[in-house]
C-alpha cells in the first residue's frame, strides 16, 4: 500500500490528526491485528480529538480571560460564602445554553476575577465562545467606536459572543450616554447570550450608580432577571490564611514595615485575589 500518497491527501484535506493516526498504524505492527472499523474509528476520533483542542485554544485566545483560571482551582477552603455545589454546577455551562447571567459581587480580594474567568474558561470547554472586558474598557470602546464609525460592527460583534465577561460595573456612577450604551450592550444580549457580571457594590447598589433611573431600572431588569447570584463575604484571599492583625504591636517599626509572608499555593490558586 502507497502509504505517502495517502498521508498527503489527509492532510491537503486539513485532516491532520487522521494523518498521524495513520501513520501511526502503518508504524507499529500491533495495530495490524485490529478490524478496518476499529482502525478507521481510531483515526476519526483523533481528528475529532485534534479539532476539539484547537478550537479551545482558538477560543481561549479570542476570549483574553484575565486569569487563566479553572474550576478545579478554585479554592473552597476559604470561608467566603462560596457553596461548592453551586459552582461545579455552573461548570457544566446548562446556564449559557439557557442564556441566563451570573452576577457575582463582593469586596476586593474575594475572587471574583478568578471565579469569572474559571466559568468562562468551563463554558470555553463546552463549545461556548467567550470575551472578557472590563467595564471601563467595554465603555471607552464604545465611545471610541462612535467617534470613527465602527459602533455597529463592534456591537454586533459582542452580541455573537456566548458568555460576556463585564468586569468591575459600577466602580463609580455612570454618565447617562454611558449608562445608554451599557444597556445597548446588555438590550442585545436579553435571552439571547450570557452574561457574567463582577462588581464590588451588592446588586441592591447598583441602580443608583447607573445613573438615570429608567435606564437603570431596564439594564437591571435585564441582567438580574433568571439570574445567578454568588455574593461572596469575609477576609481577603490576600490575607494569609490564620494571620492575626492584633498580634502586631503598632509601636513596633519592624511590625509596621514587614510584609506579612504569603502561603504558597500550587497552580492556579495564587492568582484567585483578583
Amino acid at each position: 500500500m502507497l502509504t505517502t500518497p495517502t498521508l498527503d491527501k489527509l492532510r491537503t484535506l486539513n485532516l491532520t490528526g487522521m494523518a498521524r493516526a495513520f501513520a501511526e498504524q502503518v508504524e507499529r505492527a500491533d495495530y495490524q491485528a485490529l478490524s478496518f472499523e476499529d482502525r478507521l474509528g481510531l483515526m476519526v476520533d483523533r481528528e475529532a480529538q485534534d479539532r476539539d483542542n484547537r478550537r479551545l485554544d482558538r477560543y481561549l485566545h479570542v476570549a483574553k480571560l484575565r486569569i487563566g483560571a479553572c474550576v478545579e482551582d478554585i479554592d473552597f477552603r476559604r470561608s467566603r460564602g462560596l457553596d461548592r455545589s453551586v459552582v461545579l454546577s455552573l461548570a457544566e455551562a446548562g446556564w449559557v445554553t439557557g442564556h441566563r447571567n451570573v452576577l457575582i459581587v463582593g469586596a476586593t480580594g474575594l475572587g471574583k476575577t478568578f471565579i469569572a474567568c474559571a466559568l468562562a474558561n468551563a463554558a470555553i470547554r463546552h463549545a461556548h465562545t467567550a470575551l472578557y472586558l472590563r467595564a471601563p474598557r467595554l465603555l471607552s470602546e464604545l465611545a471610541l467606536a462612535r467617534a470613527d464609525g465602527r459602533l455597529p460592527r463592534v456591537m454586533a460583534r459582542w452580541a455573537k459572543i456566548d458568555v460576556l465577561i463585564v468586569e468591575d460595573l459600577a466602580l463609580r456612577p455612570l454618565a447617562p450616554e454611558q449608562a445608554a450604551d451599557l444597556l445597548e450592550v446588555i438590550e442585545d444580549r436579553y435571552q439571547l447570550r450570557s452574561t457574567i457580571v463582577t462588581s464590588q457594590l451588592p446588586v441592591s447598589d447598583w441602580h443608583d450608580a447607573l445613573g438615570e433611573p429608567t435606564i437603570a431600572d431596564a439594564i437591571l431588569d435585564r441582567l438580574v432577571h433568571n439570574a445567578h447570584r454568588i455574593e461572596l463575604r469575609g477576609e481577603s484571599l490576600r490575607k494569609p490564611e490564620g494571620f492575626d492583625a492584633s498580634a502586631v504591636e503598632p509601636d513596633q517599626p519592624e511590625a509596621r514595615t514587614k510584609p506579612a509572608e504569603r502561603p504558597k499555593r500550587s497552580g492556579n490558586r495564587a492568582a484567585e485575589t483578583a
